[in-house]
């Protein structure tokens, strides 16, 4: 068996140590997903899809960070909300479009909120997290998002939960801020692109994902959902013991 150097086993008792002794905030953790995955998977000269939410945030900082100290150099990004156009532009971004890039090297976002049209588009797609959202079957834990036109959005509603494939959901109306399914207002959430969300609540784990992912999908009056079956290049997780890579 190959020996670890000692400094090795040092670093890694130490790591042990500060993730054992520091309870990290959930901005912290969502933090150092976000500046890993810029970190590990950008490279200069690429064109890269920044994803929206308060994960992605911290990835959108970190490209802004790199840029401007030059250790990225030659980088034109498109976003995928005018939340994070703003924040590109802030941060001296280069912004492009898919209209004039339509082939994208990464593509960074966070589990609640994806740009499905930027994602399908990228060789790569990275998703990060805090632990928060790990469950022990998808539904439960964290409800499914759909973004839907507001034109009969009651009637849309109705039908995705009459779907075969969402049988024991509860949709629920986004109240309030459109990036977070917590109620915290008295409006309905309006999403970038003036469209209304509905948050699908489980108590048992999801049968059959790529099924309702196709069936809600194919419903008159559905935008987009929360559901990326198969596209996923790699997740980036960050927990109480460090960070971990799925991929």
């Amino acid at each position: 068996m190959k020996k670890m150097p000692h400094t090795y086993i040092i670093n890694k008792l130490l790591i042990g140590c500060f993730f054992a002794e520091t309870k990290l905030t959930q901005d912290e953790l969502k933090k150092m997903v976000g500046y890993k995955s810029v970190d590990d998977y950008v490279k200069s000269g690429m064109v890269v899809g920044l994803g929206t939410g308060s994960t992605a945030y911290f990835a959108v900082e970190r490209l802004g960070q790199l840029l401007k100290d030059g250790t990225l150099t030659d980088i034109v990004a498109i976003p995928t909300s005018i939340r994070t156009k703003e924040q590109a532009e802030e941060l001296k971004i280069p912004l492009v479009t898919l209209d004039t890039h339509s082939k994208l090297d990464v593509a960074i976002d966070g589990a609640d909120e994806v740009d499905p049209d930027v994602e399908v588009c990228a060789d790569k797609f990275i998703v990060i997290v805090d632990e928060s959202k790990l469950t022990d079957g998808l539904g439960p834990g964290f409800p499914i998002p759909v973004e839907i036109t507001p034109f009969c959005h009651e009637h849309t509603l109705r039908t995705v939960a009459a779907l075969a494939s969402c049988e024991g959901c509860k949709p629920v109306l986004r109240m309030g801020s459109s990036s977070s399914n917590a109620v915290d207002g008295d409006e309905i959430a309006v999403t970038d692109n003036g469209n209304y969300i509905v948050d699908l609540h489980f108590e048992e784990p999801i049968k059959d994902a790529v099924k309702m992912a196709a069936e809600i999908k194919g419903t008159v009056g559905v935008v987009d959902h929360g559901l990326f079956c198969g596209m996923t290049t790699a997740v980036i997780i960050a927990g109480a013991d460090g960070i971990s890579v799925k991929e």
